[in-house]
């Protein structure tokens, strides 16, 4: 057959023709509405589906189908009754439409459109609420997941139920336009992204609401990342939302529902004593995938070799007398030390010529018996076990994952970082979130270091213990707490709370929250007084977080629950009461008001998704001949990030030259001083001699290197003071330690030698 239009690598048509993206951000809670355009152009009736991610923690709230001037809207029905309702539909010659969530993972989603008519075109519309996550620099991250990479299927594991068809980025056959419009109590100082953006409008003269739009010419190589500052940021908020009026009086959607955020300030006297002790677990991803470039500007970094200069700084920066361990995981797993070992010169050097050696070579993405492994390992006393998991987060198993994490999660804190684009947020943020520690996502052109360094700041803050949640509430008033309890508190990250309010109170009553923790043994507590008033137009976004969490909870309870039926019948009541999706439910249209029937055997035409590990390559195919052979199926199961070139080699990387901040530091000592020595000299851009010349008589070899390193680290390079922070004070300890006499003298001399003017108060000697 002739074919004209778009057209899949496999030649077939593509109905699907382009996605609209419209984005409300109402201070830290985000409402997405996506509307896909599909129109028939070929001869026969046909049924498109189309496999794509979302963020693994959004609660999708409507789905409705556009046919013409008819609007149909979807009902959430248990799972598998949809999808006899959808087959039965399509046999009997009738339009339907089903969304469904995977079994597996809660950031894939499918989309069927069925029984499309030759010539007619329909518009679906997909809406769903997200929270947004609190970044390092204050910002909130929203992400519109582009990229959904092959997810990895552990071999004795039941073959995926979505399979994913895709193309390079560069050939996908559809546009996508993105807008967003921003309001907070508090002004919009900038809006930032990894793609490009026209500039930001303000609607108002305070600058409390802005838009701002995707430039065209997208080029699906990457997701779509916002993030978002405002002026005095992060300020403790409860906003109540009246329930809906339609809805039975006692239940989650017809009481009132709060959420409360919460952001403890913790005393800066506890802060300025970092935890020296700890096992420091590091386990690294070295599938194939992680051979990709980390983004894709010109200096082809890749993931794997990010990740080794990560763990360089990180073995760096550990305090002396910690333990500490190496794994790395593809199909199989490996372990630099056969249990973890004391933190010293020796095992520091050892574990660096390990980490050297390493390539992404271990195949698929199986991370399940490395961690069974790890959490097999007895715990060793007074040293707090910290988990730091690095991975681009391909795997097709992500519940049990996030399960194995939940049932360890009492003898560990987990933190989890997502490398480059389509790295799984269900897997990276559950991680996280069940193991009590914090997600990053390393994206665009992102360093990985800085995120990574802020980690290890937060597993180097004391353990919060004793955390309780109380509530002063008007007599008559009585609430229901929804979200988990709360297990772990950092600086300056927020807490969320979901609770529904019953019984009866004044519009102008008050209600208060106050948390209560111990850190350090310093008990400390943080309160909020709100209004009982419910805010006015903020629809139903509240109820529909409070339902996802609460679905998310009983999700996960139905995997260790004998009586998983009983729990997964309350899930689908709740699924279906709230209108929110979940693993357990589907969203299902049939228009039942078409009379004519459809005749014909249905055309199955699958959607493409770009594929980054074809992007990421400078192989370039002149022909999607090559492409034909590998079927969908195969590209699930398969986890590469380039295709071979025709001799079957990867094309060879450009070797980046060596950062200097990484050149220096990888000379520390485990103790945290440097030795005088000619490397040191070529690290700070001298030659030895003058180097030695300008070391002044009384001073030590070791103080008068290390206060030149600290002067460098100062002079040049403190626009990535969060990479050095840590290993510059364990430096400033070591110096201490020495009782040096000539300590103003190696400043003043280092100063001179290197053009600097860094004050001694600065170095913190």
């Amino acid at each position: 057959m002739d074919c004209c239009g778009l057209l899949t690598l496999q030649k077939e048509p593509v109905p699907l023709k382009s996605i609209e993206v419209e984005l409300e951000v109402r201070d830290h809670v985000a409402t997405v509405v996506s509307t896909l355009n599909y129109e028939n152009k070929e001869d026969k009736p046909l049924e498109a589906v189309f496999v794509f991610p979302l963020p693994g923690d959004a609660a999708v709230c409507h789905f409705s189908a556009q046919i013409g001037q008819t609007q149909i809207v979807a009902e959430v029905k248990e799972k598998q009754k949809a999808r006899e309702e959808y087959d039965d539909a399509l046999s009997s010659g009738q339009q339907a439409f089903l969304l469904e969530e995977s079994d597996e993972s809660p950031d894939i989603f499918s989309l069927r459109v069925g029984s499309l008519p030759p010539g007619e075109s329909a518009s679906i519309r997909l809406e769903y609420v997200t929270e947004l996550a609190v970044q390092a620099d204050d910002g909130l991250r929203f992400c519109l997941p582009g990229v959904l990479n092959p997810r990895y299927q552990p071999q004795d594991s039941e073959d995926p139920l979505f399979q994913v068809t895709s193309v390079p980025a560069s050939l996908v056959p559809y546009s996508l336009s993105f807008s967003a419009r921003v309001s907070s109590p508090r002004p919009v100082s900038k809006v930032e992204s990894n793609c490009s953006l026209d500039p930001l409008q303000y609607l108002n003269t305070d600058q409390t609401q802005a838009t701002v739009k995707l430039a065209t010419g997208h080029k699906f190589d990457r997701d779509v990342e916002l993030l978002i500052y405002y002026k005095d940021a992060h300020q403790p908020t409860a906003v109540v939302e009246a329930g809906q009026a339609s809805a039975e009086p006692g239940s989650l959607m017809g009481d009132p529902v709060v959420m409360v955020s919460l952001y403890p300030e913790f005393p800066q006297s506890v802060m300025s004593s970092m935890a020296s002790c700890g096992e420091f677990v590091f386990l690294m991803d070295r599938s194939g995938s992680m051979d990709c470039a980390t983004n894709n500007t010109e200096q082809k970094e890749t993931r794997i070799s990010s990740a080794k200069d990560t763990l360089l700084l990180l073995l760096k920066s550990l305090p002396m007398g910690c333990y500490f361990n190496i794994y790395s995981f593809g199909s199989s797993y490996e372990h630099i030390f056969p249990k973890s070992v004391e933190y010293g010169e020796k095992t520091m050097e050892e574990a660096l010529k390990k980490v050297e050696q390493m390539k992404a070579d271990l195949g698929g993405t199986e991370i399940l018996e490395s961690l069974k492994h790890i959490y097999s390992q007895p715990c060793i006393p007074t040293q707090p076990r910290q988990l730091f998991v690095f991975t681009d987060g391909e795997v097709g198993n992500t519940k049990e994952v996030i399960n194995l994490v939940k049932k360890n999660s009492g003898s560990h804190r987990c933190f989890s970082f997502g490398i480059g684009e389509g790295a799984s947020s269900a897997l990276i943020n559950g991680m996280a979130k069940e193991g009590g520690g914090h997600a990053q996502f390393i994206t665009g052109t992102d360093r990985m270091q800085p995120k990574v360094m802020q980690s290890l700041h937060f597993s180097l803050q004391p353990a919060v213990e004793d955390v309780s949640v109380t509530w002063d509430l008007p007599k008559g008033s009585t609430i229901t707490v929804l979200s988990p309890p709360i297990t772990s508190l950092f600086q300056g990250q927020r807490s969320l709370i979901y609770a529904q309010l019953t019984g009866q109170s004044s519009e102008a009553a008050e209600g208060c929250v106050t948390l209560k923790y111990s850190l350090a043994g310093h008990p400390s507590e943080n309160q909020l007084h709100f209004s009982l008033r419910p805010a006015a137009d903020s629809g139903l976004i509240v109820h529909r977080l409070a339902a996802r969490t609460l679905i998310c909870l009983l999700e996960m309870e139905a995997e260790n629950n004998q009586e998983k039926e009983e729990v997964k019948k309350k899930v689908v009541q709740l699924s279906v009461q709230s209108g929110v999706s979940s693993s357990f439910t589907a969203f299902i249209v049939v228009n039942s008001d078409n009379n004519k029937e459809i005749q014909g055997p249905l055309l199955h035409r699958d959607i493409p998704m770009p594929d980054v590990y074809r992007s990421c390559t400078s192989f370039v195919c002149d022909s999607a001949a090559m492409f034909e052979e590998i079927e969908a199926e195969d590209r699930c199961l398969m986890d590469f990030c380039c295709l071979y070139s025709m001799d079957g080699e990867f094309p060879p990387a450009k070797k980046p030259l060596r950062d200097p901040l990484l050149q220096l530091v990888s000379l520390q000592k485990a103790s945290g001083c440097w030795l005088l020595d000619p490397a040191l000299a070529a690290a700070l851009r001298k030659t030895n001699e003058e180097v030695e010349k300008s070391k002044p008589e009384k001073a030590s070899s070791e103080v008068w290197a290390t206060i030149l390193a600290l002067i460098w680290l100062h002079g040049f390079k403190m626009d990535a003071k969060d990479e050095w922070e840590l290993l510059a004070a364990k430096a400033v300890s070591w110096l201490s330690a020495q009782k040096a006499p000539s300590v103003t003298e190696c400043v003043e001399a280092g100063n001179i030698l290197l053009g600097c003017s860094v004050q001694k108060t600065a170095l913190g000697l």
